[in-house]
């Protein structure tokens, strides 16, 4: 790697919230893009979401059947976001999500698209911290 791209690399901690939705590949495709627009709106919804994005400090990475997001401010920030995404899913008892947190070490990169994304161990791996949070009550 050349000394220019080295110096550029920095790596600040990362802490992820992984969100996917359960039964996502089984779903009809209209059910798929109501229920990703349905999460998708709660989590913006969500002060957690909106305090960090508005701060700068989020990383919104889509994965298909759900997300991770990467909030570059506390380690309790994906604590929250989790926390205020299940209450407010137990409205929506039919969108049944898996969410899982890890913090580590990210480095901000731009993908194909030109978009942010990040890499590094933070992103790899995700600790489930609950298998349904829907049903949570």
């Amino acid at each position: 790697m050349p000394a220019e791209i080295k110096k550029e690399i920095e790596l600040e901690i990362g802490h992820v919230l992984f969100i996917d939705i359960v039964g996502y590949s089984k779903l009809l495709i209209d059910e798929q893009r109501d229920y990703l627009h349905t999460l998708n709106e709660v989590i913006k919804r969500t002060d957690s979401f909106r305090a960090a994005d508005a701060a700068g400090k989020l990383t919104r990475l889509p994965t298909g059947d759900g997300m991770a997001l990467v909030f570059a401010t506390t380690p309790d920030a994906p604590v929250s976001c989790a926390i205020e995404i299940s209450n407010a899913l137990r409205s929506h008892p039919e969108l049944r999500v898996r969410m899982g947190i890890h913090s580590g070490p990210v480095s901000g990169t731009t993908d194909v698209n030109d978009r942010s994304n990040v890499a590094g161990a933070g992103i790899v791996s995700g600790v489930p911290i609950c298998t349904t949070w829907a049903n949570a009550k």
